[in-house]
């Protein structure tokens, strides 16, 4: 050190040894960073860093496994199946056999069949009235958040009614109006299920939208819209998507409920709720009618209410 201060005072260069930081198994010098990053290899992205996070939650990649294996069979199950609504005039209430391995029901119905075209429905009312419900929450929470004051609060009132409400009560009001049907249950489990998406954006875009990035925006001149749907938006989705997927098990599992009840799919949709609730007068002497559509219905919610968990998990910054 006394060395280098007289250097300094004779005019003569200053010969510094570059300090060594040790950072685990890393040797990065305090001068000459730019060789040291290339030893730490490229930074992920958000969807990387989060995908390795997934892949890691086991329960998570088994959920997976499950809406994957349930997809295809809705997609390409019909293929080799036979129509759910070919009735045998000499087989009911059949036991499973080589023919007909998940049997055969009091209306002469496969069950295989009925089950495969069941998933299919399902989905696809899963995930028509999950997208509906997000499109109506996100607008209705975007608009609430971002504009505040009177619209905030006739918006969020009306969120806390309908929260109020018992569900099943709020969707027979519903089905009365639509009737019944596959288009009625799909709007009526979208109009019943966007109230906690709205929530939920609107919470976000209220702390989001005081960052100095929007601020920054609005100085600029930008549209509102575009701040909205630009700027602000892709920052507050992330817990959106974990909605969403938890929101397609729910709504095959409201599905399923309502159906049960009599006042969703009706007869003869290939329903999974309506098998079960013709399997309660046969639960002794048929009790393979309730098991399979039940394990249908299970697995189904199952597997999408693991990959939102896991989702859940993988997006959440703060705690990994």
């Amino acid at each position: 050190m006394t060395d280098d201060f007289d250097a300094a005072r004779s005019g003569d260069p200053v010969h510094e040894t570059p300090e060594v930081l040790h950072a685990g198994t890393i040797m990065i010098p305090a001068l000459g960073l730019d060789a040291s990053l290339q030893e730490v290899g490229p930074s992920r992205s958000l969807f990387q860093d989060a995908w390795r996070r997934f892949r890691r939650n086991k329960l998570a990649m088994f959920g997976l496994f499950l809406v994957i294996l349930l997809i295809l069979v809705a997609i390409f199950g019909p293929l080799f199946v036979q129509s759910p609504t070919k009735y045998s005039k000499t087989v009911f209430r059949e036991p499973p056999t080589r023919q007909h391995p998940f049997g055969v029901d009091h209306r002469g119905a496969d069950v295989l069949s009925r089950v495969v075209y069941g998933i299919r429905l399902s989905i696809f009312i899963g995930f028509m009235a999950t997208a509906i419900e997000t499109f109506i929450g996100v607008v209705v929470g975007a608009i609430a958040g971002w504009y505040g004051r009177w619209i905030d609060s006739v918006a969020m009132r009306f969120v806390d009614i309908m929260l109020g409400i018992p569900y099943i009560i709020l969707a027979y009001a519903f089905i009365t109006v639509l009737g019944r049907g596959v288009t009625a249950v799909v709007f009526t489990l979208a109009l019943t299920a966007w109230l906690q998406t709205a929530r939920t954006v609107r919470a976000g875009f209220i702390q989001v939208k005081e960052f100095e990035y929007v601020e920054a925006a609005r100085a600029l001149g930008v549209s509102n819209f575009r701040i909205m749907a630009r700027h602000i938006l892709p920052n507050v989705f992330q817990p959106v998507v974990v909605l969403m997927a938890v929101g397609v098990g729910s709504a095959i599992l409201s599905e399923a409920a309502l159906s049960f009840l009599g006042v969703g799919i009706q007869p003869p949709e290939p329903s999974l709720g309506l098998m079960v609730n013709d399997a309660r007068s046969f639960l002794s002497s048929a009790p393979y009618l309730l098991l399979f559509p039940g394990l249908a219905i299970v697995l189904t919610v199952l597997g999408f209410l693991l990959v939102g968990d896991g989702l859940r998990d993988a997006l959440d910054v703060k705690d990994n």
